[in-house]
């Protein structure tokens, strides 16, 4: 199955008073570019969500954003810091005696200086966290795989239309090629009769002009290639799997064979299906652009 590599995905898991909210977005990128917004608390985690993330994406532009409430009691616990508290006192005792001032120091006042009394957040298990945090991701990953996964499906079926209507204008450049040798004899003839009269045509003079005319005009190999392209695409398409970089090669190689063609022909018609072609397989390049 193909993916698409615009995707959305989330997910939500409480336990022990712990609820992980993580949310994915993707759009298009080359290669995989990830982007993950944690609150600082949990900063730490980020390589291990990288790292799971990858068992799920190979290619696109992801925003993953993660949420963090803890819905217990209150985390947080105040610390004295008695040795702090002393060290105050004995400066302030100290002040008091060189410059002859009351020491009135209350237990409020010691209490609000820097550092005596501390709020301070109560550790929690690393462990605990990543289990409950892991399975958050993984529901997310899984939602925004399926959400690729239906959007790779349509554009399979629009590139398999799609390549429909090229293998057709490939079938009708195959099908004119022989005929624009033949009418250009016929040309070539009737314009000798006309110039010459009644006199014999030399049939070999005629055959070679011909055959040079032929070789110039024939695109046996690049119609070969063209539908041998085609139907790779289509196989590919088909298997699935991460064949986005492969397609967009098959595509390039698509394009130099219509080119190629354009460059030989004469024939109006042929230009024209030849344009026409090209305008297909590009709108498949563009296609293409959107899958992993």
């Amino acid at each position: 199955m193909i993916k698409s590599m615009t995707g959305f995905g989330r997910g939500e898991v409480t336990e022990n008073d712990l609820k992980f909210t993580v949310e994915l977005k993707s759009v298009n990128h080359r290669y995989l570019d990830m982007n993950v917004k944690l609150p600082k608390s949990l900063n730490f985690f980020e390589s291990a969500i990288r790292q799971e993330l990858k068992n799920y994406i190979s290619r696109g532009k992801v925003d993953v954003y993660v949420t963090y409430e803890n819905l217990g009691e209150s985390s947080s616990r105040i610390t004295y810091h008695k040795e702090v508290a002393e060290e105050y006192l004995s400066y302030m005792k100290q002040m008091s005696e060189d410059f002859g001032l009351e020491n009135d120091v209350r237990v409020a006042k010691l209490a609000s200086m820097p550092d005596v009394l501390v709020m301070e957040e109560e550790e929690t298990d690393e462990e605990e966290l990543w289990k409950a945090l892991k399975k958050a991701v993984d529901i997310a990953a899984e939602g925004f795989v399926k959400t690729r996964e239906a959007e790779g499906e349509r554009l399979k079926e629009d590139l398999l239309g799609k390549l429909d209507t090229i293998a057709g204008l490939v079938a009708f450049i195959e099908e004119r090629s022989p005929q624009i040798v033949t009418e250009y004899r016929e040309r070539i003839q009737t314009r000798v009769c006309e110039i010459l009269g009644d006199t014999q045509v030399d049939e070999g003079r005629l055959l070679t002009e011909v055959t040079v005319f032929a070789d110039k005009v024939c695109v046996d190999e690049e119609i070969v290639r063209l539908k041998s392209h085609i139907d790779g695409m289509k196989k590919e398409l088909t298997d699935g799997g991460s064949i986005g970089r492969k397609l967009d090669f098959i595509t390039q190689e698509m394009n130099r064979e219509a080119n190629t063609t354009l460059s030989k022909t004469t024939d109006l018609e042929i230009s024209n299906r030849g344009i026409e072609l090209k305008t297909e397989i590009e709108k498949v390049r563009e296609q293409i652009q959107n899958i992993e």
